[in-house]
């Protein structure tokens, strides 16, 4: 559990993360490489005063993860070039004064499929609802389990392999947050818990597989996947989401949380 001194540096990690991210997603278009945007991630963060987590994580070696179309998450920033009707999924984290916020979204660049777009938008709709249910006395599964219904009421696969987490200090801590299950499950739910909550959609099977560079996951059907992710404090009032960005989606009553009070803080 968090205190509220903690939070609150942590709210600040997560002002540098979403601007830095709110950034990217403005700014990716086609003809640009992945690597252009993982340079300018880290120069992002950096000048606001924070340090890329996810460089040098466990030997990752870029500031952010760029997954498109079929890659779900941990794509490597390189020399692949951005083309009209891709998705891309940008993962991001930022470490100030120690603590880390984390934070993802998927975005279209130029005109994408209408498959594509209503996999983004329930994709998107999963983590607010996810979020509404990170509320004091309910139990750590019913977020899951509430992802789970929303994204396979549409008719898509829930990634089973990969989780949301806690987040403190380290960006992978206790306890793990699955998208899927039976509700009623795991721990209450109790002011201080600090969430990355990071429902990962695909357009078909849940299954996927992880490429020989020992980071890119796919979907094993080839199909599109897409991944929002935001890093949530509990507190007395409710969800407060610390990576709220410009722009945001806001239209889902799912979430007590003030969203024009929050980004401006």
């Amino acid at each position: 559990m968090k205190s509220a001194r903690e939070i609150e540096i942590m709210r600040r990690s997560g002002k540098i993360t979403s601007s830095v991210l709110a950034m990217l997603l403005q700014t990716a278009k086609a003809g640009m490489t992945l690597g252009e945007l993982d340079r300018l991630a880290e120069k992002g963060i950096r000048d606001r005063g924070g340090i890329p987590t996810f460089k040098g994580y466990q030997g990752y070696p870029n500031s952010i993860c760029a997954s498109v179309n079929e890659v779900v998450v941990h794509g490597i920033p390189g020399n692949q070039v951005l083309k009209d009707g891709d998705i891309l999924s940008i993962d991001i984290g930022t470490t100030f004064e120690r603590y880390v916020s984390d934070t993802a979204a998927t975005v279209a660049i130029g005109n994408v499929s209408v498959e594509a777009a209503r996999l983004m938008r329930v994709t998107q709709e999963c983590l607010m609802i996810g979020i509404g249910k990170m509320q004091k006395g309910n139990r750590l599964s019913d977020i899951g389990h509430a992802v789970q219904a929303h994204a396979e009421s549409h008719g898509y696969g829930v990634v089973r392999a990969l989780v949301g987490h806690g987040v403190g200090t380290k960006m992978h801590e206790e306890p793990q947050v699955p998208n899927w299950g039976e509700a009623g499950r795991g721990i209450v739910m109790r002011p201080g818990l600090v969430l990355a909550i990071e429902p990962m959609i695909t357009g078909g099977t849940h299954d996927v597989a992880t490429m020989a560079d020992g980071w890119t996951v796919v979907t094993a059907d080839g199909k599109l996947a897409a991944h929002f992710e935001h890093t949530i404090a509990l507190t007395d009032d409710g969800p407060r989401i610390l990576t709220l960005r410009e722009n945001d989606f806001l239209e889902l009553d799912v979430a007590p949380y003030r969203p024009k009070e929050e980004i401006a803080a």
